[in-house]
């Protein structure tokens, strides 16, 4: 299920709101310029290779490379049997920024993103079907959880893709961790 959990910065203890109401979800990030959409399902054997990922969502892949000028798109999966999953799921869980936007859409699976917008962080629990776009230059990080298991399309403005820029803050370690937030209870 999509969740939004919204929590303080300043102080990551207190309860923080939830609500898995998509159009609710999809209107708050838009009020802080995230994109939020779920796009249709398609038909895809559960062993798609990324060619037929991306050939299942040229439709929605084109209109997002014409609106935002991203020039390449790719897949990316992960899953639990993985011998680096612990490296992987490290190294985005530091807060960062990026110099264009980091677009993913969720073929499979689930991650959480964390959105530090100013007073309050944003932790959007994106699952299959779910396209969240993070803007330039905004503090944020990702969890995958322990098991992580997800195929992404991801999209880029730069062909060589997207560097991360560490803030050097520990806020990510303050707010629950996915295993913590994965299916919230509202």
């Amino acid at each position: 299920m999509t969740t939004l959990s919204i929590f303080d910065a300043h102080n990551p203890e207190a309860a923080p709101t939830v609500t898995d109401d998509s159009e609710e979800i999809g209107q708050l990030l838009q009020s802080k310029g995230i994109r939020f959409e779920r796009w249709p399902t398609q038909d895809l054997p559960a062993e798609a290779a990324p060619e037929q990922i991306l050939e299942a969502y040229s439709g929605e892949i084109s209109k997002l490379k014409a609106e935002s000028g991203f020039q390449t798109a790719d897949v990316v999966s992960l899953n639990p049997d993985n011998p680096q999953k612990e490296a992987f799921r490290k190294k985005f869980l530091d807060e960062h920024t990026h110099s264009e936007d980091e677009v993913r859409f969720f073929v499979r699976g689930r991650g959480i993103f964390y959105l530090h917008l100013g007073d309050q962080v944003f932790a959007v629990q994106c699952q299959k079907n779910d396209l969240i776009s993070v803007p330039e230059g905004t503090r944020h990080w990702f969890d995958m959880g322990p098991e992580p298991e997800f195929t992404c399309i991801r999209l880029f403005t730069n062909p060589e893709g997207w560097v991360a820029d560490f803030t050097g803050e520990d806020i990510a370690g303050r707010l629950p961790p996915f295993e913590e937030l994965e299916g919230a209870a509202l």
